[in-house]
């Protein structure tokens, strides 16, 4: 074997075992690097200066203690709000916002979404698929209202919202029951994994574990 086909095969080695090693670092990597941003950017959130920096007792100083303070401050709030009189308050502090101009369509938006994903009226718990384009083309997809009279179609129609691959975005399609099959043995979970993954995750049959 010559020197120049020994080097090529050396070469091609190098670059293979560079991308295996690719494959294995980077979602480690950008797992890592997300974690550490959320981290960092929730930490931040408590000012370093309320405190002076030389007096006694100053545990802002320390990395961590925003972000515990934080966490501590939702959990908080979210066990105050499980109680009967402050969540009236709560619900008079929510229903002004939601009528304060300009503040109210921010508002009602950013909770509406977070609603969507975590309250206590998830919308994307019911994924299904939609024929929206032909016959034989299906889209995976999530109902999100069951009634869209409000929008001058009659009661045969539905809301399903649709996620694109590889981006947080989606399209929201209003389609005939008739062109819509639910998906019973796959979870909501799962199906949102593989939809925006561009169909690359595996779905595994385990309907009900996030309905």
């Amino acid at each position: 074997m010559s020197p120049k086909l020994r080097f090529k095969i050396f070469l091609s080695r190098i670059l293979r075992y560079f991308f295996q090693g690719l494959l294995i670092l980077a979602p480690i990597g950008i797992t890592v690097f997300t974690i550490y941003w959320v981290f960092v950017s929730i930490d931040n959130l408590v000012p370093r200066d309320l405190v002076p920096v030389d007096a006694p007792y100053n545990i802002l100083k320390y990395k961590g203690v925003g972000f515990a303070f934080v966490l501590i401050l939702i959990i908080g709030v979210g066990y105050l709000s499980s109680s009967f009189i402050v969540s009236r308050i709560f619900d008079m502090f929510d229903h002004l916002l939601e009528k304060t101009p300009f503040i109210k369509y921010i508002y009602s938006s950013v909770k509406d979404v977070f609603d969507a994903f975590v309250g206590e009226k998830k919308k994307f718990d019911h994924p299904v698929l939609a024929n929206i384009y032909g016959e034989d083309v299906w889209e995976l997809g999530f109902i999100t209202q069951q009634d869209v009279t409000s929008l001058g179609l009659d009661n045969d129609y539905i809301a399903v919202y649709v996620p694109h691959a590889y981006a947080i975005t989606g399209k929201v399609f209003m389609v005939r029951r008739a062109k819509v099959k639910e998906l019973s043995n796959v979870s909501a979970g799962e199906a949102m994994k593989f939809a925006v993954s561009g169909g690359v995750t595996q779905i595994h049959g385990d309907a009900g574990s996030e309905k």
